[in-house]
């Protein structure tokens, strides 16, 4: 197997089946009682807390953590799904060392903050594993509203809607719900089909059916859902990818990383995974780490990440730049793609341009690098398909290539809100889209009952 993980191409089966099982075990092992209350403890249970205010969807923390510490985890757990019935899939997967744990109060004293995280995903995996639901559907209004998109902005806006008694159809253009959350995290932060029992858990309130295989553009129409249903929430999310444009790309061995996640995702056997052993990754997100760790994991024996800007500029939190570097990622940063060296139609290598900045803009400064790969990875962002609207971008607006909406959802077509990816000017976070599909829930329930 050693001599297969050195191989040079693209092969499968690197490593060993225990190689793969301890790889991709669960990144941060699940609290338990007492490692739970020993943390909870920590909480200085601020008034007016800090960490309440950097939470997109505002829970209110110290109070569910006051409620751990008293030994009330399903108390805690109804705390946490108040505000973001999600709360499972964001203990595992918000940037909180950005979010509510930059913010706590022991991390300006000592550089330690509580582990708020884990506590979160401590409560509510308690909560999920009883079967212990908090939420009865209100008694039906006749009303019906039509969710695009199964990801989590869609499911927190049907799991609202259907709390105040309307009818709700999800539709989703892949074969399972979940959108990234079962597509698009990486595999060691949500094992043992999690997104599934978590998308399981939110449609239990009923009142909710999923229709998968079903999109925008192909099986429906805008106009069509505004004409059926009493009001529509979009929430596709953002289906294409940005080109390298590199000279080459098309070569065989350059990839697009988000469809090699969801393919890794939805393996049942990681030793059929094709990956190279030298490996570059071109980008500076979240999704750039996810893949590149990932690689690492699945036996590539070296990952490069090849970043435009500057450390300080990558979207990447500093906690996922150290996560990857622990695992053996290379990082360099200001080079951007010049062109793919290909032999007999595959990767061979990349050549790299450096960049500088200048008078605030970036430029290429002529000078050149190339790294040997067999494999590379392309992270740079996606893009929303507008197309997908069905010919009513005229009537749903559009602002820098997104959906434009109010404060409350609206798009600009009387009957349909929109959230999540898909709408302008958002962070790309699950915790915003949660926040997004929660908010134009209970617009649309105004709405409708006028």
């Amino acid at each position: 197997m050693g001599d297969r993980q050195h191989q040079d191409g693209i092969v499968a089966g690197r490593l060993s089946a225990e190689d793969y099982a301890r790889n991709f075990a669960d990144l941060h092992p699940p609290l338990d009682a007492h490692e739970a209350r020993v943390e909870a403890d920590r909480c200085y249970f601020c008034y007016d807390a800090p960490c309440m205010h950097a939470c997109p969807t505002s829970i209110d923390i110290p109070m569910f953590i006051r409620q751990i510490a008293t030994g009330d985890p399903l108390g805690s757990a109804k705390t946490i799904f108040d505000q973001n019935i999600l709360g499972g899939m964001c203990a595992r997967v918000c940037p909180t060392e950005t979010l509510c744990e930059e913010a706590c109060v022991r991390e300006e004293a000592e550089g330690k903050p509580v582990q708020i995280g884990r506590l979160q995903r401590y409560a509510t995996d308690a909560a999920m594993a009883a079967g212990r639901q908090f939420y009865e559907r209100a008694a039906p209004t006749g009303r019906r509203v039509a969710v695009v998109g199964a990801g989590p902005a869609g499911l927190a806006c049907a799991h609202r809607l259907a709390m105040h008694g309307h009818a709700v159809t999800i539709y989703e253009a892949r074969e399972k719900p979940g959108g990234l959350n079962e597509y698009g995290i990486a595999a060691y932060k949500t094992p043992g089909g999690f997104a599934q029992a978590e998308v399981d858990y939110v449609t239990a309130i009923g009142g909710i059916t999923i229709e998968n295989g079903k999109a925008l553009g192909r099986e429906l129409s805008l106009t069509g859902l505004a004409h059926d249903f009493d009001a529509v929430f979009l929430a596709m999310g953002l289906s294409g990818v940005n080109a390298l444009k590199a000279q080459g790309e098309e070569a065989g061995g350059v990839e697009n990383a988000v469809d090699y996640i969801a393919h890794l995702r939805q393996a049942s056997d990681l030793s059929a995974l094709p990956i190279g052993r030298r490996v570059v990754v071109i980008g500076g997100g979240m999704t750039a780490i996810d893949i590149a760790v990932q690689a690492r994991l699945l036996g590539a024996e070296e990952v490069t990440i090849c970043y435009r800007r500057g450390k300080e500029h990558m979207n990447a939190s500093l906690w996922e730049q150290d996560l990857a570097a622990s695992k053996g990622v290379v990082i360099r940063h200001w080079l951007q793609p010049r062109r793919i060296v290909a032999e007999g139609g595959r990767v061979k290598a990349i050549e790299l341009e450096y960049t500088a900045l200048s008078e605030g803009r970036l430029t290429g400064t002529g000078e050149t690098l190339t790294l040997k790969a067999d494999q590379v990875f392309k992270a740079i962002g996606q893009t929303f398909e507008p197309a997908a609207l069905n010919g009513s971008g005229e009537t749903v607006a559009l602002e820098g290539g997104r959906i434009r909406v109010d404060a409350e959802g609206r798009t600009s077509m009387p009957k349909v809100w929109a959230g999540g990816d898909c709408v302008a000017g958002g962070d790309d976070l699950t915790v915003s889209a949660v926040a997004q599909g929660r908010d134009a829930a209970e617009s649309i329930h105004r709405a409708l009952m006028g």
